[in-house]
């Protein structure tokens, strides 16, 4: 602090306060550290949501879609529905033609739940989706949620159509009260496709999965029997 008197009047002028080069690096560091213990906390934290996010979207997607179809039609709808000369859902056909099979999926059956063109992520897209390739990335129906193929059939099968048949993929979709177990019965999941069955959750399914077509690329994610699965194409 410096004082001068002019007159008999005292000035007083203060010091600029600044920081020392010692100092500025002290502050970095600290700034640095509180990021390196925080990081992780928010990532957790951001991945909690995501969680919270598709759960939500399955609780939609099951009560406000599937059941209230089922109410309505008094059956579910198809995991995949195809017919000669059909007609494409609103919007398009889902997916990829070069990959996917042209033709109705569950999704589009159940209401307003996903828009091909739309720019918003819908329900019907996992927010956790994460797919290196990056055609699979945008194509709806790979990384989502996959629908119980036992209990909402194809109406078609594919190239192993005689093993399809054989272990009920194919055919009319069953209602609720036609499933032996429906509290323990998995009707919607995150899934590598968009169709899912008991192919792949066991560790010794009836085909080689993962060949083409691109259907049989699917897993369900978090058995140890997927653990190294992935969809590549």
């Amino acid at each position: 602090m410096l004082t001068l008197s002019k007159m008999g009047i005292k000035y007083v002028f203060m010091k600029r306060p600044c920081l020392t080069l010692i100092e500025l690096l002290v502050v970095i560091a600290i700034i640095t550290l509180l990021v390196a213990i925080l990081l992780p906390s928010l990532r957790s934290v951001r991945q909690q949501a995501k969680a919270v996010v598709c759960g939500l979207n399955i609780r939609n997607l099951l009560h406000t879609g599937l059941l209230n179809y089922e109410n309505e039609n008094e059956a579910l709808p198809y995991s995949f529905y195809k017919q000669l000369h059909q007609n494409p859902p609103p919007g398009g056909f889902p997916g990829n033609p070069i990959h996917d099979r042209r033709g109705w999926w569950w999704f589009n059956f159940i209401g307003e739940f996903y828009r091909k063109r739309s720019t918003v992520d819908t329900i019907v897209k996992c927010p956790s989706k994460k797919l290196t390739d990056h055609i699979l990335n945008n194509d709806i129906l790979c990384g989502n949620y996959g629908i119980n193929q036992y209990i909402c059939k194809s109406s078609t099968g594919l190239s192993n159509k005689e093993k399809q048949a054989e272990y009920k993929f194919v055919g009319t979709p069953l209602r609720s009260s036609n499933i032996s177990n429906p509290v323990g019965t998995l009707l919607i999941v995150d899934s590598g496709y968009s169709i899912i069955n008991w192919w792949h959750a066991c560790d010794v399914p009836p085909v080689t999965l993962g060949d083409d077509p691109i259907e049989e690329t699917s897993y369900v994610p978090g058995l140890w029997i997927n653990a190294n699965r992935n969809l590549n194409y």
